[in-house]
């Protein structure tokens, strides 16, 4: 992993708010927002790449902004040029207020339940909200639209959004093309099936890019962990497993090679001050 010293610049981005309307928990309308970061020098007048990147269990729009120095991430790697620079969406993926779902401890089926519930919310409602106000490479609001413009497209998430961007590369792989989960296995299967059943998550996520009609030249996956994260010991047997499936998932560690990388960072615990990292090693590959 490569060591960076985070400093601060004069071109900084800027963080906006885009509400829209969704459905609570009851099936009420009811206000979302979602944090949408502009880079340095926006231009309405040019197309930009666009990552989604969700919180963790429990967390916000704003729990990336307030528990990292993420922002300081992308200003940086676009002022020393080391990437593109692109839009930064920073949606929830609940559909109520946590603090007001008084449980002991965490309830895994119903955060299973909201991430994977999610991705309706996601197509149908957070793309064109945030691509209807902000200039990517859709050239519609339309699924068509979207689906087309795929490649300019990338979703990553901490934690439970993690998990959140292995269902999104179950249900939504014509919407995106690149993914990041961090310190976070798929639940295709069941609740950390990453580690209990890893063979059979692996296969049932290859299978998944058939049925939606891909092939391994359609995605990227840029997955990462800390060796001291909670999320180590579920992550890894399901990326060993992938391994084992190569015609679908191609491992390299020489990320301009495969379609398919995991980094495990040393002494690192699950965290948004760990994770966020990562993004800045994987920075300069997402859109290329």
């Amino acid at each position: 992993m490569k060591l960076h010293c985070w400093k601060d610049i004069d071109y900084r981005g800027t963080v906006v708010r885009v509400d829209y309307e969704a459905l609570d928990i009851k099936g009420m309308p009811w206000m979302k927002y979602a944090n949408v970061y502009l880079p340095y020098g926006y231009d309405e007048t040019k197309s930009y790449n666009i990552l989604y990147l969700i919180h963790g269990g429990g967390g916000n729009p704003d729990a990336w902004l307030d528990c990292s120095q993420i922002k300081n991430v992308f200003d940086q790697a676009f002022y020393e040029k080391i990437a593109e620079p692109f839009i930064v969406v920073f949606p929830c993926f609940y559909n109520l207020i946590p603090s007001t779902r008084k449980v002991e401890g965490v309830d895994a089926y119903f955060e299973g339940s909201q991430v994977l519930g999610f991705q309706k919310e996601l197509r149908e409602k957070v793309l064109p909200a945030v691509e209807g106000r902000f200039h990517t490479w859709a050239r519609s609001l339309t699924p068509e639209g979207f689906k087309a413009s795929r490649t300019h497209r990338a979703i990553g998430g901490f934690s439970m959004g993690s998990c959140a961007t292995w269902y999104a590369f179950q249900c939504n792989l014509d919407l995106f093309s690149i993914f990041l989960p961090l310190s976070g296995d798929s639940w295709i299967v069941e609740p950390r099936g990453g580690k209990d059943d890893a063979e059979r998550t692996a296969a049932l996520l290859a299978e998944k890019v058939k049925e939606q009609g891909y092939t391994k030249d359609d995605f990227s996956i840029f997955a990462a962990t800390g060796r001291e994260d909670i999320a180590w010991e579920n992550l890894t047997p399901q990326i060993e497993a992938m391994k084992a499936i190569p015609e679908m998932f191609d491992y390299s560690e020489d990320l301009s090679k495969g379609n398919f990388h995991y980094v495990v960072k040393e002494n690192a615990v699950h965290a948004y001050e760990e994770v966020y990292h990562h993004i800045w090693n994987y920075i300069d590959r997402l859109f290329v």
